[in-house]
């Protein structure tokens, strides 16, 4: 059987994209959001998917380019002189994994966020990371970890395979391969800890080489490769553009995924396919 997990991410960031969805669960085929308790418009989704039961929420989880749920004061080493975490993935990841202060302030952070959480009063349906983050093994351990207190099922498990991604695209075939060989080793990694903690979690995800593009074109020609058993397919959409995502995302094509989100024709090729839509809190 094919089962796919439709998400919207981001949510929270900015009104535009909290509309936007609602209102792609309402009228289309999104079946989950990934909250950033975090973020600036946090009240006004929490507001929205109120309104909106069947709408499965997740924490999604901020400990790059955002800022911080604590005080920038009690988690000195994880910020910048403006209160912000880095932008620069790389540089965090050792930060993290090599300060011994840094992994102290890291933990309340990510405790900090899984209470903000708690408070929504919504069931977690699942939980990622900004940047898919959680690949790195420290933060990967603090998730679970601490996620277990909060009632902890479910994480992303971010493995696209190249050569359906680039049959739906066509583009970057290169670059696709690439990103699998050096994702491999830290995937396998992931998968093995996960199955220790016994953490539910997706056999595939789109979205990733083409993160910010999923036109419907692109959306369902990906249907068309979705393979037997658990997929995520992951949006950022937004309902127009706005400071946030200018500043954030600004190559990114939002308003299309939102558009993907609610086409006819996308709904048809998940019948075509014989994909069932689901949540991760349905595995």
């Amino acid at each position: 059987m094919k089962k796919l997990i439709v998400t919207g991410d981001d949510f929270g960031l900015a009104e535009p994209v909290n509309e936007a969805i609602v209102e792609a669960h309402r009228r289309g085929v999104l079946t989950a959001a990934s909250l950033m308790v975090g973020a600036g418009s946090v009240r006004d989704a929490v507001e929205r998917a109120k309104s909106v039961p069947s709408l499965r929420i997740g924490l999604h989880l901020v400990v790059v380019e955002g800022r911080p749920v604590l005080p920038p004061a009690q988690v000195p080493d994880l910020v910048d002189r403006n209160g912000r975490f880095s932008r620069r993935l790389a540089r965090s990841g050792f930060n993290y994994f090599f300060r011994p202060a840094a992994r102290r302030q890291l933990e309340a952070e990510i405790r900090a966020q899984f209470k903000s959480f708690r408070k929504t009063g919504f069931a977690l349906d699942h939980v990622n990371a900004h940047n898919h983050m959680h690949l790195h093994p420290t933060i990967l351990s603090l998730m679970i970890q601490v996620g277990k207190e909060y009632g902890l099922q479910s994480i992303r498990f971010p493995y696209e395979p190249p050569l359906r991604a680039w049959r739906a695209s066509h583009r970057e075939l290169g670059a696709k391969i690439g990103w699998w060989i050096f994702l491999s080793p830290w995937l396998k990694l992931m998968k093995q800890r996960l199955r220790r903690a016994e953490v539910k979690v997706n056999d595939y995800i789109f979205g990733m080489s083409d993160s910010g593009r999923m036109t419907p074109d692109l959306v369902i020609a990906l249907l068309g490769e979705v393979p037997t058993g658990i997929t995520e397919m992951y949006f950022h959409p937004a309902s127009r553009r706005c400071p946030e995502i200018d500043r954030d995302m600004p190559d990114y094509r939002h308003e299309e995924e939102f558009k993907s989100l609610t086409h006819p024709l996308v709904r048809e090729a998940l019948e075509k396919n014989g994909i069932q839509t689901c949540a991760f809190s349905d595995l």
